[in-house]
């Protein structure tokens, strides 16, 4: 037999290794959705929500619903602890198609869009510091699309591609490196928050009585602001991506979601009141830019630009970090029941990382960043969250009645009424947005189900893939 087979073969038949904790698993949650949403929505919150407690209310109401979520994921992960996340519990309940579209969904703008955005972001930052990197100046320009599409090489773009490529060439030298530095970052960016919140309440000058400015609030505006609600708050399902390199999973896996979610929303709803403490709800619906580096510049003054600067360097890194880690698992599941590219289910025979699912990740990421289209799906596939989660929950549902009898090591709190309340929550948010926001919902589902026809060229070569059929250890 040809060495290069046997390589091939040996590098398909390693396995993932279970070595994170719960406070591992954690701090992938905390760092997956602590980023760049927390400085630049909440002024489109309040544009929509102009009311200060009800405009707080959208993210206790995003908070409630999320560890409503969380607890059903724990539930599924417990069950099934195995790589991926939604794209494994959607196939067990609806098959695989509907699996394939999460899965598609997630590498085309998801995860990839997320890393490409908040990459060009951090580089913005990085520019405080280092001017030369932030200049827009094009060195090549390769068009792609006459007019419309082309790849643009320049400082900027090279910067952000290669904070990209360094996390990705991180994260697959194994759990043991990508870990230490993702907590590291974790804590940086919670204790970054923490004081900035306590320093904020006990010396900045801000007044209560911003908190309780009050303005006439339709219920169709605020449900449309929880789209991006739930958007900033979209990775606190992280925790079940890696359920099969958890030590543990049916306890450990419920204990990172609980913990993980509840530290985020805790920290969301400070950050908010904070803002509001700070500036009033109709003046924070103007801002066009960072709202941490307004508050800042309020609190701390001059001195606040270079301070804000790192602490969006530390949070923005630490996201990248935590979804370079994640995604990737998604798409090497997927590839390992052969609906992806099969070179994609190779696992590193030294590292024991979906090495191959690390690079794809990275590589569409930097296309996306140097063709400038990142943001533009990340807007349009917004919706795809809520949607994909939403579906995930009814897959709770669905699985109870299906296999009633299966081991489960946790079971969700508060079912059936809270993994209830987040389904019909989810189904209302989406039909507000296509009512209200056609456009870029619409544009959304066209990108999805643009994954159809991938979905059945890929069906059409599928060699099953005995890996797929592993066994479920808790």
């Amino acid at each position: 037999m040809p060495q290069a087979t046997v390589a091939s073969r040996g590098a398909l038949s390693s396995a993932l290794e279970r070595r994170l904790g719960p406070l591992d698993a954690a701090a992938i949650i905390v760092s997956n959705v602590i980023g760049g949403g927390i400085l630049f929505t909440p002024p489109q919150i309040a544009m929509l929500v102009p009311d200060a407690v009800f405009f707080l209310s959208t993210w206790l109401a995003g908070g409630a619903l999320a560890f409503a979520g969380a607890m059903a994921y724990a539930e599924l992960a417990a069950l099934r602890p195995r790589a991926g996340g939604e794209y494994v519990y959607l196939r067990e309940a609806f098959g695989e198609s509907a699996a394939f579209l999460t899965g598609w969904t997630s590498f085309v703008a998801g995860f990839s869009g997320a890393i490409a955005t908040s990459a060009a972001v951090m580089v913005f930052y990085i520019g405080r510091f280092a001017p030369a990197v932030t200049a827009a100046a094009p060195w090549v320009v390769v068009p792609l699309v006459p007019g419309r599409i082309a790849l643009t090489l320049s400082p900027q773009t090279v910067t952000a591609v290669a904070i990209i490529a360094a996390m990705a060439a991180l994260h697959r030298r194994g759990l043991g490196p990508g870990r230490l530095v993702g907590n590291l970052l974790a804590s940086l960016k919670v204790t970054a928050f923490v004081l900035f919140i306590a320093i904020g309440f006990s010396w900045g000058s801000g007044t209560v009585a911003h908190l309780a400015e009050r303005a006439p609030i339709g219920a169709a505006g605020w449900l449309l602001a929880l789209i991006p609600v739930m958007f900033t708050y979209s990775g606190w399902n992280a925790a079940a991506y890696v359920a099969e390199e958890i030590r543990e999973p049916g306890r450990n896996v419920p204990r990172a979601l609980a913990l993980g979610t509840a530290a985020v929303v805790t920290i969301y709803l400070l950050m908010n009141a904070l803002y509001l403490y700070v500036i009033p709800v109709r003046e924070l619906g103007a801002i066009d830019r960072s709202v941490l580096d307004v508050i800042a510049d309020r609190l701390l003054g001059s001195r606040a630009g270079n301070i804000m600067g790192v602490v969006s360097i530390i949070s923005l890194a630490a996201s990248i970090s935590a979804m370079t880690l994640a995604g990737p698992r998604v798409y090497y599941a997927m590839a390992r029941d052969g609906l992806f590219f099969r070179r994609v289910a190779v696992v590193h025979p030294r590292y024991l990382t979906p090495s191959s699912a690390i690079i794809a990740q990275a590589i569409w990421s930097s296309i996306l960043v140097l063709t400038a289209t990142a943001g533009a799906l990340v807007n349009y596939t917004g919706f795809a969250i809520v949607l994909f989660s939403g579906v995930a929950v009814v897959a709770l549902f669905v699985l109870r009645r299906r296999v009633p009898d299966a081991p489960r090591p946790f079971r969700a709190w508060g079912y059936p009424v809270a993994p209830a309340i987040y389904a019909i929550a989810s189904a209302a948010i989406l039909l507000n947005g296509l009512y209200r926001a056609p456009g870029p919902t619409g544009a959304g589902a066209l990108i999805i189900a643009a994954g159809l026809p991938v979905y059945y060229a890929l069906r059409l070569r599928k060699i099953p893939n005995p890996k797929s059929q592993i066994p479920n250890p808790n």
